[in-house]
């Protein structure tokens, strides 16, 4: 069977069990989600073993800590997968739900429900704990999903995608709601975005180029996160310890992640004091500094920044500053340089807030705290599939209520339109 011959069979068996799950009851849909939680716990062993192989392979290959974090099954990681799927479990189903109806003139009883999506093609790179947050918010969502992890993680998908696929038939659910291709050839990429008869939207995750050939090279519809260029604008009247520990926060936990701080802006009020003060504390976390020539005046340290710069998601312990005359040049900075993704802004001020609030377009705003938040499980999502930075149809974490479309519901007592 060659690879496009694969791929169809995968998306023709998803597109069956879709049907399955959109009417299937919740109860059915939360056992296998408490079963995959429960083998997480019981196989952890054998993922670590899986999840060894790809570690040594990333290793040779030369790739950075900061991915090799991502790539990596510690027992924390996958505690955290365990406890995300019963958090899953625990949310309301979606599917079903009515949303509002209302009565016409002619007697027709209206509203909306809302539905899954059906079958959804989902293309990631480097996290195989990404392969449990999707099986578990598209299965609890009535989806179908067929997975096309990256070569750097295939030992450790497929031994998740053995995992999961035991739990569903435990739960009396179709295995091909949950499909891996179990290949690293590119060319099965480029066969899933073909199957537009087959599958109904694709949610890549990952660097910018794999988003970008996929929204180039798909003839199905894409939700799309090109990159995450997420900004923290230090405003005049900031309390500097508060920013002083959101900025760490926002740089320093996990830099290889796309809610992770790239650039800092700073009002040049307070840039005298504070970018001194936060860029020691930075670079004693090894963060190097690139800034704009009032930030190296201030700081001898930093190297200046290009144009390059500005617009660079690093992934890595490296910074872009920038002093900023006030908060017009930081909206208009962000505007110009952001990718949509997530800005943040410290100030005392209400009203300030407010209006940095209003005026950034991006998915996920905050006011006074860290950029890490853009999460579908720290806001609350209990898990989620992907941060959408374009806004059809959704904007931001995709969780359980973003993985549904909505369909018109019509109850009549045998009206006919004139």
């Amino acid at each position: 069977m060659s690879v496009e011959q694969l791929v169809e069979e995968l998306c023709k068996n998803a597109k069956w069990a879709a049907r399955a799950l959109s009417v299937m009851p919740r109860g059915q849909k939360d056992k296998a989600l408490l079963n995959i939680a429960q083998a997480l716990e019981s196989r952890a062993g054998e993922l670590k073993d899986a999840n060894q192989k790809d570690l040594a392979a990333a290793r040779g290959a030369g790739l950075s800590e900061a991915m090799i974090d991502r790539l990596t099954l510690s027992d924390k990681v996958i505690a955290g997968m365990a406890q995300g799927l019963r958090e899953v479990a625990a949310l309301p189903d979606p599917v079903g739900e009515v949303t509002g109806m209302w009565r016409r003139p002619n007697g027709l009883l209206v509203g909306r429900q809302r539905i899954p999506l059906g079958v959804i093609g989902f293309i990631y790179e480097s996290r195989p704990n990404v392969t449990v947050d999707a099986a578990a918010l598209c299965l609890k969502s009535g989806n179908a999903v067929i997975l096309k992890g990256g070569k750097e993680a295939i030992n450790s998908n497929l031994a998740l995608a053995a995992l999961i696929r035991d739990s569903l038939e435990a739960a009396r659910i179709p295995t091909a709601a949950v499909s891996l291709i179990p290949t690293t050839d590119r060319a099965a990429t480029g066969a899933l975005l073909k199957m537009d008869e087959l599958v109904d939207v694709v949610i890549p995750r990952g660097g910018e180029s794999l988003i970008r050939y996929v929204a180039e090279n798909s003839s199905i519809p894409v939700l799309k996160h090109y990159k995450g260029v997420c900004h923290v604008y230090v405003d005049k009247d900031a309390d500097q310890d508060m920013a002083e520990n959101i900025c760490i926060n926002a740089k320093c936990q996990r830099p290889g992640v796309c809610n992770a701080m790239e650039t800092l802006l700073v009002h040049q009020d307070i840039a005298g004091e504070f970018v001194p003060r936060v860029g020691k504390a930075l670079m004693a976390q090894g963060v190097k500094i690139r800034g704009c020539h009032q930030t190296c005046d201030l700081l001898i340290e930093a190297n200046p920044a290009t144009d390059d710069d500005w617009p660079m998601e690093y992934l890595d312990l490296i910074l872009a500053v920038r002093v900023v005359d006030g908060m017009d040049q930081a909206l208009d900075h962000i505007a110009a340089h952001g990718s949509q993704h997530t800005e943040a802004i410290v100030t005392r001020d209400y009203q300030r807030a407010r209006r940095f609030l209003n005026a950034v377009d991006s998915s996920v705003v905050l006011v006074n705290a860290s950029t890490r938040f853009n999460d579908g499980g720290q806001l609350g999502l209990g898990a989620e599939i992907g941060i959408n930075t374009s806004k059809l149809h959704a904007f931001g974490p995709m969780g359980l209520t973003e993985l549904t479309s909505q369909k018109f519901i019509v109850f009549g007592d045998g009206q006919v339109r004139e």
